[in-house]
């Protein structure tokens, strides 16, 4: 072995334990996130199945489930300034009891108005456990081991909401043992946390930049986020009413459902590796657009045969990653700063996506029957293809040197936190740039996207007149500002 060759083994022997250590030293979190995910992935398809037995309309269920999304909006907002007021711990606990009572409430009051007051509920305790759980985690990183982390974390999360579907076998939706199991998860899940002996971070409110702002830095990419909650929203909010109104059985439900969850887990890193060395907007085109026609394929496809489930697993595949996708896209932008400040605002709007995705599906679907619920979601996709179409003839698109790379992220307003491709002490230094700063760094990225824009469209211009030689244009990253196309 050359020494060069030594040198590598060693080097990823040291970030493997190291990464042990950091397992080792947050297992309690872990652990609590195992459960947490395990609850949110149980609940959400057991309060669609019970919404269709006691007799809800579909597009009353749709409202109920956007509720979730409502939460997880305000919660990504409050949460923050609650956690640097009293803390994590105390945070965490409350939120988790928050959570666990309002699933409990559901068998109470069966009523739809309740439901979805019980929903936005959940939605806020859930975004401020994920925020504050992830916050924990990423505290204890470095910046050589956070994306080692994160994809150990993506892990728990995604075998976590897996799992949950699954656990829909256990009893049955109509009665209230599944409820008493989802408040009985969300509970254990402080157990670990309040018997760690883990000092608990400090903790910044980091400013966010408006959507307006981000939009004219990035019209695609933060109109791809939107679009992806549409699709997910209905995915998770009304995919087991549909699976219900087709006649399904609880067992074919879970495996519908969690085929989803499995089809968008292997297909993220594939889909992310080619964003890499093809170019995003190109990937994002394509992705969105095999996704819509998956969907449609859906309508034509024998309900309960294996490649119903398999065909479901490729469409999961092909829309999920669209979200990391277009922040990608969104970041291929932004210097660092930018991205930290940015970071919750595309978390906004996917929230906002997702809370008009699943009552517009399931609005759809009272009106021309179980088959609208694929349809509104290639409606989703299809849009993302058109404005992906409609923004290559706007702006020029950047080569894949050019871009950074593609980190599958989940819907945190942390998530940057996360991100491998920014440093700690960027995150850092965020939580002490006030509101003003951040609008004045992104009113001066747009000024220069405008400018390049302008000098794209004349240089086109004057290609079009000469005598057909190529025009080349040299894109420059500033000093830690990139400069790029959408």
């Amino acid at each position: 072995m050359t020494s060069r060759g030594y040198c590598a083994v060693h080097r990823q022997a040291e970030l493997g334990r190291a990464m042990l250590k950091i397992v080792s030293n947050s297992w309690a979190l872990f652990l609590g996130l195992a459960f947490i995910m395990l609850g949110n992935g149980l609940q959400g398809s057991l309060l669609g199945l019970r919404a269709s037995l006691e007799g809800f309309s579909i597009t009353a269920t749709g409202l109920i489930m956007s509720g979730y999304f409502i939460g997880m909006i305000s919660g990504s907002i409050l949460v923050p300034k609650l956690v640097a007021r009293v803390g994590h711990v105390r945070t965490f606990g409350a939120l988790a009891s928050l959570a666990s009572t309002a699933i409990l409430i559901h068998l109470v009051f069966i009523v739809p108005w309740v439901w979805w007051t019980m929903r936005i509920t959940t939605g806020f305790a859930y975004a401020g456990l994920y925020i504050v759980a992830e916050s924990w985690l990423n505290d204890a990183a470095t910046n050589e081991t956070r994306g080692q982390l994160l994809s150990f974390y993506m892990l728990i999360s995604l075998v976590g909401m897996a799992g949950g579907q699954l656990m829909l076998n256990l009893s049955s939706p109509g009665g209230f043992t599944l409820f008493i199991l989802v408040s009985a998860l969300v509970s254990i899940a402080v157990i670990p946390i309040l018997v760690s002996v883990s000092k608990a971070p400090e903790f910044e409110a980091i400013e966010s930049v408006s959507v307006r702002q981000l939009f004219t830095v990035s019209p695609l990419g933060v109109f791809g986020i939107f679009a992806s909650g549409m699709n997910a929203g209905t995915i998770f909010g009304i995919g087991t009413v549909y699976a219900s109104a087709i006649g399904l059985s609880v067992a074919k439900v879970s495996f519908f459902m969690s085929s989803i969850v499995i089809g968008g887990a292997l297909l993220q890193y594939p889909i992310g590796w080619l964003s890499d060395r093809i170019g995003r907007r190109k990937i994002i085109i394509a992705t969105s657009a095999l996704g819509a026609l998956s969907y449609l394929a859906m309508t034509l496809v024998p309900v309960g045969e294996w490649w119903f489930y398999g065909l479901m697993a490729l469409a999961g595949g092909l829309s999920l990653p669209l979200y990391s996708l277009c922040i990608a896209h969104t970041n291929d932008y932004l210097s660092q700063s930018q991205m930290v400040a940015a970071s919750s605002t595309l978390v906004l709007a996917n929230g906002l996506g997702a809370a008009v995705g699943a009552p517009a599906t399931a609005f759809l679907m009272d009106v021309v029957g179980p088959q609208g619920f694929f349809q509104g979601n290639a409606i989703a996709l299809a849009s993302i293809f058109l404005f992906a179409i409609w923004r290559s003839a706007r702006r020029t698109a950047i080569t894949p040197d050019e871009q950074g790379d593609f980190v599958p992220l989940t819907p945190s307003p942390i998530n940057a936190a996360f991100n491998p491709e920014l440093e700690l002490e960027e995150i850092e230094a965020a939580g002490d740039v006030d509101r003003s700063a951040v609008e004045a760094s992104f009113d001066e990225l747009v000024k220069e996207l405008d400018q390049r824009d302008e000098s794209d469209q004349g240089q086109e211009g004057d290609q079009e007149g000469s005598s057909g030689e190529p025009n080349k244009s040299d894109q420059k990253i500033e000093d830690g500002e990139k400069v790029k196309s959408d």
